[in-house]
């Protein structure tokens, strides 16, 4: 990906499997973009989201997330939970139709090594569609325990990961029965990629291919 400062994004690609997860993986980090671009436009993509509940959710979270934007786009596309990689030709073309409607400085997409078939899924199409893009890939902390190295942080203050922590949590309502979905979990991963990068908090990425 060609190396470029946070200063120079102007228009952002986020890709996200389920309605929640580019908050969870990268929601910080957008802040901090559009605190530093306000004329960014971002392209704020869902995959799944068919069930009505959960897209508002989804739509909701974007707004929040998304405060100060220039302009901000938000697709759900409605493809089937759990079911990405058996729904690949479709997804394809969707991207296809995508590429040539938005040309970002940036994306954000699910980790390539990421447990969960739908990440794996949309990372390997998302590479597959812009193959010479700025592409960070994203964790999602989970049962599957599949964590890896990352070597790309943006170190995040204190006042800005409680926020992103809360509005995912008073969000994302559905979600609250879940084991996994606590503010405790979402603040540990970030502490411990603050820790990694010399911060109080941290939001972690995969760059796979960097040009300088």
């Amino acid at each position: 990906m060609p190396l470029i400062s946070m200063q120079k994004v102007e228009r952002l690609l986020c890709i996200g499997a389920h309605c929640d997860d580019i908050e969870i993986g990268a929601g910080g980090t957008i802040m901090r973009l559009i605190a530093q671009n306000p004329d960014i436009h971002i392209r704020w993509v869902i995959l799944t989201g068919a069930d009505p509940i959960r897209a508002a959710e989804a739509r909701q979270a974007a707004a929040l997330f998304t405060q100060g934007a220039t302009q901000v786009q938000v697709d759900i596309l409605g493809f089937k939970d759990g079911y990405l990689p058996w729904q690949g030709e479709q997804l394809k073309s969707a991207f296809e139709i995508l590429k040539q409607d938005f040309v970002p400085d940036l994306i954000f997409t699910h980790y390539a090594q990421d447990k969960h078939q739908d990440h794996r899924c949309a990372a390997e199409l998302t590479w597959n569609t812009w193959r010479n893009h700025a592409i960070l890939e994203y964790e999602i902390l989970k049962w599957d325990g599949d964590l890896g190295q990352p070597n790309t942080f943006v170190p995040l203050d204190e006042s800005l990961s409680q926020g992103k922590v809360e509005q995912i949590y008073t969000t994302f309502v559905t979600q609250q029965t879940r084991s996994w979905f606590e503010k405790e979990t979402f603040l540990a991963l970030m502490r411990i990629r603050g820790v990694e990068c010399n911060a109080q908090y941290a939001e972690a990425f995969y760059a796979r291919k960097i040009i300088w």
